[in-house]
């Protein structure tokens, strides 16, 4: 979502290409179904699950106290330092619908403890950089050339910490209603704190985007599967798609590892990569991660390891819907995409029965989740009206991938 300091650009935004991503149509549909609220949440067995909580923008809730009427995205990430939980979310505002200050992306809230069974919805407990004042943790500006070349906004894709430092792998956007083909991106980069995220500093490599020559860059977008058990940190990644309109996307989605020591010295190069070569499947370094995925388009994703289980969400803009899958380990066979959340429920038969949620997109899996087989997933909507609600993320439990 760009800046609305800038009021004559406000019609072509991250959210408003959802009409042309997904199909006008399609959202009609869901919009006549169900309304832009949250689904209703279940009744009997099981009914303390959130289904479709939202998370922000309900008066007096917990992220307005910390400074945070409305926002996108929220991705969640364990704080071992302290045994907390951290939410990232994108471009924010002080009020809901996008009113208020614009407190820029990304921004930080905490919360002291996760309720796994869904009995109690997530409740933030301070910000960052201070409690009660939710606030930008990068330092840089908005639609502007801040020595990189001219970006709108930096949108948070994933965090994770381990051994006292936080990381944040980003996209830089240049424009966010790119021609079809293109991805819009200017770059990417990762993002540290050595202070728990109340002050970050930027690695020096910047994986170039498609404003800065490299289109459909494959390390557009990541997710941090986290450390195996074997040592080393597994990490999913994707061309760009956070405006939900890069034709050129196919679902595409590659893997490689690194050892935590090699990537928190910036030492990039350090990674191994699982690739098709001389007719089989390896770890190699001599030559780039292979596609391990294809097929729809696929805006934002999430990879976790849950109980010894690798579980993966995006947000199939095709489908129009959160899909999850999973896999006994990161570079084995996955499962067949499973729609959980649908944009609408009438077409196609795979989405009868679903939850729905109207101008859905994100969908990202919470580390603290009970079990493999009962995700707790955080889920974004925006119905594409600046100065209208919702513009939130909302909790869905109890997923079986």
């Amino acid at each position: 979502m760009s800046n609305p300091s800038q009021p004559e650009r406000p019609a072509v935004t991250r959210r408003t290409v959802l009409l042309a991503g997904a199909g006008a149509a399609a959202l009609a549909a869901g919009a006549a179904g169900a309304g832009p609220a949250a689904a209703a949440p279940r009744t009997g067995a099981g009914a303390a699950a959130q289904q479709g909580t939202p998370l922000c923008e309900v008066p007096g809730d917990s992220a307005n106290a910390q400074g945070l009427g409305s926002g996108d995205l929220a991705i969640p990430y364990y704080r071992e330092h302290d045994n907390s939980w951290g939410y990232v979310f994108g471009d924010s505002w002080a009020g809901p619908g996008l009113s208020g200050d614009y407190l820029g992306s990304p921004v930080m809230l905490n919360q002291a403890g996760f309720d796994a069974s869904g009995g109690t919805p997530i409740s933030f407990t301070w910000a960052q950089p201070t409690g009660g004042a939710a606030n930008q943790l990068f330092d840089y500006r908005h639609e502007q050339d801040n020595g990189h070349g001219w970006e709108v906004s930096r949108i948070p894709n994933d965090c994770i910490e381990f051994g006292g430092r936080t990381y944040i792998q980003y996209t830089s956007v240049a424009v966010w209603g790119p021609p079809a083909g293109y991805d819009g991106s200017l770059m990417s980069g990762v993002a540290y704190s050595d202070d728990h995220g109340v002050t970050w500093h930027d690695y020096p490599y910047h994986w170039p985007g498609d404003t800065q020559g490299v289109n459909q860059s494959m390390y557009g977008m990541w997710s941090f599967a986290g450390i195996d058990p074997d040592g080393w940190l597994y990490i999913f990644s994707k061309r760009w798609n956070g405006t939900h309109r890069n034709t050129a996307d196919g679902g595409a989605i590659q893997l490689f590892r690194i050892q935590p020591h090699e990537f928190r010295a910036g030492n990039f190069g350090a990674q191994q990569n699982w690739a098709f070569l001389d007719n089989r499947w390896q770890w190699t370094n001599s030559a780039a991660p292979s596609p391990i995925l294809t097929g729809n388009n696929i805006g934002e994703f999430s990879v976790k390891r849950i109980g010894g289980t690798y579980c993966m969400s995006y947000f199939d803009v095709t489908d129009y819907s959160i899909c999850t899958r999973t896999a006994p380990r990161p570079d084995a066979g996955w499962t067949a995409p499973k729609p959980q959340i649908a944009g609408n429920n009438t077409w196609p038969p795979s989405h009868w029965g679903k939850p729905q949620l109207p101008f859905l997109y994100g969908g990202y899996i919470h580390p603290g989740s009970a079990n493999a087989n009962s995700l707790t997933l955080i889920v974004s909507q925006w119905n594409g009206q600046v100065g209208q609600s919702p513009y939130r993320v909302l909790q869905y439990d109890g997923i079986n991938p």
